[in-house]
This record gives structure tokens, C-alpha cells and sequence, in this order.
């Protein structure tokens, strides 16, 4: 029997010359196609075809603990690209240490999180999307 191992520690997020840190316990990064990828269609006599969408986007979340200081960051970041009309888009890459899971793009944080308080340590999610981006998804050693 092969045993595989993930390692959540493992799952490195660096966004511009920063690597981001303080990720909530549980999901913690989304990474999303905003494309259709390929689609089809059937017609009346059943032939099918198939459309390749260029659009190789992404849409990435990252949850942050309310104390993370790369909360800092991503604020900076997205203030940055704001004063400076748009010359904020950043690289990023999230790795899988432990897998070849790989997701290398120019990025941009899209707006500020919802910012709630409460008696427990909440979290913050960040929403970036993306240029074209190169993506694999794999599994885990």
C-alpha cells in the first residue's frame, strides 16, 4: 500500500517579493478558472463541437487570520496599485511543496476584504485575479 502525504505548511504563496503567511486553519486558498475552458455543443443530427476558450484567468482567494501580518501586505499592495493607476499587478506563484501542484500568474487584489470583529480570531478573505496563468494540478508525494 503507497502512503501519500500533504502538508498544509508545505503550500507556499508568494505575491509580488512577499511571501504571505497567517492562513486560516481550514481552506485557506481557492484557485479558480474564470474561463469556460472547453465547451461543447450538440447539434440537431447530434454532431458535436467543441469551443477552446483562450481566457486562461484565474481568480484566487487567500483567507488570512484578522492578525495575520501579511493582511499589511495585501492592503499595501492593493493601495499601491490604486494611487498608482493600475501598475500594481504583481507576480505570484502557490506551490505545493509535498505535490506538483503549481500556479505561477500576474496578479492584483481586486478590492479590501469584509472586515468583521468579534470574540474570536476571525479571518479575512482576499480576492486577486489574474493574466493569463499557468496552472497544474497535481497530487501529493
Amino acid at each position: 500500500m503507497t502512503v501519500k502525504t500533504y502538508d498544509p505548511a508545505k503550500v507556499i504563496v508568494t505575491f509580488g517579493a512577499s511571501q504571505i503567511t497567517g492562513f486560516v486553519d481550514d481552506s485557506f486558498i481557492n484557485i479558480e478558472e474564470i474561463g469556460d475552458g472547453i465547451s461543447s455543443v450538440s447539434g440537431a443530427d447530434g454532431e458535436v463541437a467543441r469551443a477552446m476558450s483562450s481566457d486562461r484567468r484565474c481568480r484566487v482567494t487567500l483567507t488570512l487570520q484578522q492578525t495575520s501580518r501579511s493582511n499589511d501586505i495585501m492592503s499595501g499592495y492593493n493601495e499601491a496599485d490604486r494611487l498608482s493607476g493600475g501598475g500594481g499587478a504583481l507576480p505570484m506563484t502557490i506551490r505545493d511543496l509535498r505535490g506538483t501542484t503549481l500556479f505561477g500568474a500576474t496578479a492584483w487584489v481586486v478590492k479590501k476584504p469584509a472586515s468583521g470583529f468579534g470574540s474570536a480570531v476571525g479571518g479575512r478573505e482576499w480576492n486577486l485575479e489574474t493574466g493569463p496563468a499557468a496552472y497544474f494540478v497535481g497530487g501529493n508525494d
